[in-house]
């Protein structure tokens, strides 16, 4: 699916510690936990939890954050729609992989088992 470019660029250009505590507060809400998260996004991104929070504190960009990140392999496993967009159409590389963590978090929210979220 074709994003725009005015799109692309606000997604790169956004601090991943601006829409983290919104990831915690989806999960909580839904009676998951913060470790639960950090277990996903260090699946996705190969980010331990110390390495999490000093990107956090750095206030890197979504750029930096994926720049820095070992994509999972299995990641391309990671399909379905988020914010009207299908994940595995989404043409810009960057903003697909902000969508596959969106799509991960949400599927943790909604109450998914860990080994299907984590497409183990």
């Amino acid at each position: 699916m074709k994003t725009t470019d005015v799109q692309n660029q606000r997604i790169a250009q956004m601090t991943f510690s601006s829409v983290y505590p919104h990831y915690v507060i989806k999960v909580e809400n839904k009676g998951r936990t913060k470790q639960e998260l950090h277990e996903v996004i260090e699946w996705l991104t190969g980010f331990s939890n110390k390495t999490l929070n000093q990107l956090i504190e750095e206030k890197v960009t979504f750029e930096k954050f994926f720049e820095r990140a070992s994509l999972n392999p299995n990641a391309k496993l990671i399909t379905g729609v988020i914010c009207g967009y299908r994940v595995e159409e989404i043409d810009n590389p960057l903003t697909q992989k902000v969508r596959y963590l969106d799509k991960l978090v949400d599927e943790l929210a909604k109450g998914r088992k860990m080994e299907k979220v984590l497409r183990s």
